[in-house]
């Protein structure tokens, strides 16, 4: 496994939003995260990355013990994350926001190649390469999320909701990126609302309640699985 989360407990101010999650993420797979509102699914993206410090368990990458460590440190051993709500820099634009994500060591030396890489992902983005990114849509603004992330060059892709807002036909625009970059070898570990589109994708996926790890299986068990299709998809 090239990332492994085992027991992990989290708060905020002493609010718990962990429990007991657990869960694996193989080399080269993509792994899909889903559960209602509040089930903590945003708290365990936030305290992989570092952003939150994590009450108890363990989080290893590439066998390494990571939890604790400061955010910087771990995007530069090459976990990068996509927040939920994109938080971009709108004043500057889209090929500063790009190069912005190559600030680590790591991804200096490559960051020509990188952003050739995501206007090649990103058609759109090359158009608008001079334009501030605060005038971007919602769904132009996710995709300048998605390849800031890229430019880090990572082993490891952390996607948050990426189709949150977003209008339905650039919805499928970038579902269909996200295939063509797992395509290519990249590791993701997704957490989506749209729980169909997540199973579809996923070679691995989890179900979160309540701060805990309830359910696992491949993509296409869990879409078959009742409570999945109950609870998740209206069926």
């Amino acid at each position: 496994m090239i990332l492994e989360v085992e027991h992990l407990a989290a708060s905020y101010a002493g609010v718990p939003a962990l429990h007991d999650v657990s869960f694996g993420v193989a080399e080269g797979t993509v792994v899909s995260i889903i559960g209602a509102n509040g089930a903590g699914k945003t708290t365990a993206m936030r305290t992989i990355s570092g952003q939150v410090r994590p009450d108890r368990g363990v989080i290893r990458y590439r066998g390494r013990r990571i939890d604790g460590r400061p955010a910087h440190r771990i995007a530069e051993l090459g976990i990068a994350h996509v927040p939920e709500g994109r938080r971009l820099f709108g004043r500057l634009t889209v090929r500063q926001n790009l190069l912005v994500g190559a600030y680590a060591k790591r991804a200096r030396a490559g960051e020509r190649d990188a952003i050739e890489r995501v206007f090649r992902m990103f058609p759109r983005l090359r158009e608008r390469a001079e334009q501030r990114a605060g005038t971007l849509s919602g769904g132009e603004q996710q995709m300048l999320a998605i390849g800031r992330g890229l430019m880090l060059g990572p082993a490891v892709l952390m996607l948050d909701e990426p189709s949150l807002g977003i209008a339905p036909k650039l919805v499928d625009e970038i579902f269909a990126t996200i295939r063509t970059i797992a395509g290519e070898g990249m590791t993701i570990l997704l957490v989506e609302q749209n729980v169909r589109e997540a199973l579809e994708l996923a070679d691995r996926a989890y179900v979160l309640q309540t701060g805990t790890t309830i359910v696992e299986g491949t993509g296409r068990e869990l879409l078959g699985s009742d409570l999945v299709r109950r609870a998740y998809l209206g069926m």
